[in-house]
């Protein structure tokens, strides 16, 4: 299809408008996420003309950021003509005739001056043949700084051998739940989270006095209720900030049901099988951190298994979705289930429609408590090679989490009562921590008065309040 060249035109000075003032748009929020300084440090120097790649599900907040990065470098002297952004979600540029057709245009916009290039291009696995461009532009145009955003992480990874060892993935999770309090707090729509030293590293929970764990529950107490509304609002940047969960739930029903599971699938995928693929969601989303039963999902979903790994695959690699295995998977464990979380504490409740009044059903909590502490414990360790997995034994007696981060081993369980915890409630954990002689583990708890240390024999544990670890695991 062709456009005029006015239409092009049109929409990319819209989308840089720093080309003809100078100055990004005003609506940036000021407000940046830790992996900003990441993303600028890797687009100002990239080690070896690689290509960065910034991967993340929808409406997670990639195009934001690359809008900061956009702005800081401007502040910076980077002369505005030098720098180009463009998305490929947009259906001018995703049929205008491929990136080197943006990129003429951009230039007859704004003549290059002394200095590299920058390319900010947004949702590129809309475009065919992306990394053979890729490719072509490490090997020969070396002074171009090259940035780019998928939500399909399949499309990312370097598949096709001509883009092998030329991008570097920076991965954007939804908003932690420290992430959430800042961003509504910077928005006004808070007031302040309550200001108390904490340590850097949680662990050093381990060597915390009764007071000092007296002095913490006390000053956060208020983050209980701030981290019931973050379960159900959950970790999207936009839904964050707005005040009707309903309306962040229907929202996030949209974005995940009609743009990535109806459009992103059919067009990127070649899914047909749309409501075989909803039906798995869906399920998936009824036994969010749940053992996948393949019998049962194949015999009540009439989904053969094969399709419900490929399905699987797929909401992995659309950030949907996250799988573990069992403690020991290919060592002592030959065979192992999969166990799934949703990669956000809203979206099952969103399209479940769990409203704010579940809270009263401890059951469903601790569900959706046990999926966003997984979350946390992923998007905190998962980038630095930390392997996540849970553990079963004898009697059905199970471990919820096993952190295995270099030589170290720490296990989690969550228990999210009214009541305090008590030892014959443990004995998952009990016996994983004597069969692995392990001397810490940590147990997950409801309320912020359950903050405390406990010894059992030569194992100690840290009692932790969900909303305070989420806190601290940032």
């Amino acid at each position: 299809m062709n456009f005029s060249s006015q239409e092009l035109l049109s929409a990319t000075l819209q989308f840089n408008p720093w080309l003809t003032s100078g100055v990004v748009k005003p609506n940036v929020p000021v407000w940046k996420r830790r992996v900003f300084n990441e993303v600028l440090n890797w687009v100002e120097q990239p080690v070896q003309n690689r290509t960065l790649a910034l991967g993340g599900a929808r409406q997670v907040g990639k195009t934001t950021i690359f809008l900061q990065t956009i702005n800081a470098l401007i502040e910076k002297g980077t002369p505005p003509g030098n720098i180009f952004y463009c998305t490929f979600d947009h259906p001018l540029f995703s049929l205008a005739g491929g990136i080197d057709a943006c990129i003429r245009l951009w230039r007859e916009i704004q003549p290059r001056q002394e200095g590299p290039e920058y390319l900010f291009l947004d949702e590129i696995q809309s475009v065919p043949n992306w990394q053979v461009w890729i490719k072509h532009q490490a090997d020969f145009n070396p002074e171009r700084h090259i940035a780019i955003t998928g939500s399909a992480a399949g499309l990312l990874m370097e598949k096709a051998e001509s883009g092998v060892g030329r991008i570097h993935t920076i991965p954007l999770p939804t908003l932690s739940f420290n992430e959430y309090l800042q961003l509504r707090q910077s928005a006004g729509k808070q007031e302040p989270i309550p200001r108390l030293e904490l340590p850097q590293n949680w662990e050093e929970l381990f060597d915390w006095s009764e007071t000092q764990f007296m002095t913490v529950s006390h000053v956060f107490e208020p983050l209980q209720g701030l981290f019931n509304e973050y379960l159900f609002r959950g970790g999207f940047p936009r839904n964050s900030l707005l005040n009707s969960i309903e309306l962040v739930q229907q929202l996030l029903r949209e974005d995940i049901l009609d743009k990535v599971l109806k459009r992103d699938m059919t067009s990127l995928y070649g899914v047909r099988r749309i409501q075989e693929l909803e039906t798995l969601f869906l399920y998936l989303c009824m036994h969010d951190g749940g053992i996948l039963d393949f019998p049962a999902v194949t015999e009540n979903l009439g989904i053969t298994k094969k399709t419900v790994l490929n399905y699987l695959d797929l909401f992995q690699s659309t950030y949907l979705l996250r799988q573990i295995r069992t403690f020991g998977y290919g060592k002592q464990v030959l065979k192992s289930k999969i166990k799934t979380y949703l990669s956000d504490p809203a979206i099952a409740s969103s399209v479940l429609v769990y409203g704010l009044s579940t809270q009263d059903n401890p059951e469903k909590m601790g569900k959706i408590v046990e999926s966003c502490c997984f979350k946390h414990l992923y998007d905190r360790y998962s980038p630095a090679g930390g392997v996540l997995s849970y553990w079963r034994g004898r009697n059905e007696k199970e471990v919820d989490f096993v952190l295995q981060t270099g030589d170290k081993l720490i296990p989690f369980e969550v228990k999210y009562r009214n009541q305090h915890t008590k030892n014959e409630n443990l004995s998952g954990l009990l016996e994983f921590t004597k069969q692995n002689h392990l001397q810490r583990a940590v147990v997950f708890t409801k309320n912020m008065d359950d903050f405390r240390l406990e010894t059992i024999n030569d194992l100690t544990i840290l009692h932790l309040p969900a909303a305070l670890g989420c806190y601290l695991l940032n």
